[in-house]
């Protein structure tokens, strides 16, 4: 039996907030408009980059008649946006352990391939995981379970976990028919009782031991 665990990207294994921020707060002031507080732009986060940018436009003076413009400035703003992004405390701790333990390891992400692939270069961080999937591997993202399923697939793994920070990642899982594991220092906008989730964690060094019950043999 392969066990795997999937992890969803900013907000999960990194606090990407600040740069998120900055790169949205840059196409402002391209465009001649105030920035926007870090807090509310966290609230546009978690779709992908089309619906964080509806989410901008419908929120300041940005001219949605220029939206393939928008997007093609914006997405060369968050490229360039690593210097302020950090791994939470514990996750290469948690992730080391896992992986001595043989889980296979994935991630399952809504950010574009432009975008994930610089930061996880600034970072260093895709050497420990066996697969990413990014928010445009397929034609359809989270919260459809397709990109879900493939991670998992590609893992070869026959049960597992996912683990994120939001409820698009709780409605992920669950219609994925899969394990959920929520960390609750994320950038979530909802009450943690009205996320659904069947284990919660503020710290990485508990997840091992939370994969290890959630998986334990049948």
């Amino acid at each position: 039996m392969t066990r795997g665990v999937v992890f969803d990207l900013d907000g999960t294994l990194i606090d990407s907030l600040p740069d998120i921020a900055a790169a949205a707060n840059a196409l402002l002031a391209d465009h001649g408009l105030e920035p926007l507080p870090q807090k509310q732009i966290g609230s546009f986060v978690g779709m992908g980059e089309r619906v964080f940018l509806d989410r901008l436009i419908a929120a300041t003076a940005l001219n949605a008649g220029d939206y393939d413009a928008l997007m093609g400035e914006f997405i060369t703003h968050y490229k360039a946006s690593t210097g302020l992004t950090t791994v939470f405390p514990g996750v290469l701790e948690a992730v080391q352990a896992l992986k001595a333990e043989g889980y296979k390891l994935g991630i399952c992400t809504n950010k574009p391939g432009g975008p994930l692939a610089a930061v996880l270069d600034a970072i260093d961080l895709a050497k420990w995981f066996d697969v990413i999937i990014a928010g445009d591997t397929l034609s359809v993202r989270k919260p459809d379970p397709a990109p879900l399923h493939l991670a998992f697939e590609r893992m070869g793994a026959t049960r597992g976990v996912y683990v994120g920070d939001s409820d698009v990642d709780a409605e992920t899982a669950q219609r994925a028919g899969v394990a959920f594991a929520f960390f609750t220092e994320g950038i979530r906008t909802k009450p943690i009782e009205d996320i659904p989730h069947d284990r919660a964690f503020d710290r990485f060094q508990d997840l091992p031991a939370i994969c290890e019950d959630i998986l334990r043999p049948l």
